[in-house]
C-alpha cells in the first residue's frame, strides 16, 4: 500500500530544492501527498478499514503541520508547492 522506491525517488527528484535534498519540507509534503492519495483509493474500496483510516488521519495531520510551518517560513515556497501538488482548491 505504500510507495515503492522508484516512485518515491521520482517524487524526491521532482520536488528537491538541491541535488542531495531528501528531507526538505517540500519533499516531505510531496511524499505524504502521494501516500494520502494511495490510502484514499484503498479506503474507497475497503470502507470499513478503520486502522487505515486512523493512519490516514495521522498522515493528513502531519502534512497539515508541515504546510503551516512552510507558510510561516516562506509564503512564496508554500504557494508554489500547493499549486504544483494541486492542493487547496
Amino acid at each position: 500500500m505504500g510507495l515503492d522506491r522508484a516512485d518515491k525517488a521520482a517524487i524526491i527528484t521532482e520536488h528537491a530544492t538541491h541535488e542531495t535534498d531528501t528531507g526538505s519540507t517540500e519533499v516531505q509534503v510531496a511524499v505524504l501527498t502521494e501516500r494520502i492519495k494511495g490510502l484514499t483509493d484503498h479506503l474507497r474500496v475497503n470502507n470499513r478499514d478503520e486502522a487505515t483510516r486512523r493512519g490516514l488521519r495521522s498522515i493528513v495531520g502531519r502534512r497539515r503541520r508541515l504546510l503551516q510551518y512552510l507558510n510561516g517560513v516562506d509564503v512564496s515556497r508554500y504557494r508554489s508547492l500547493i499549486s504544483r501538488l494541486g492542493l487547496r482548491g
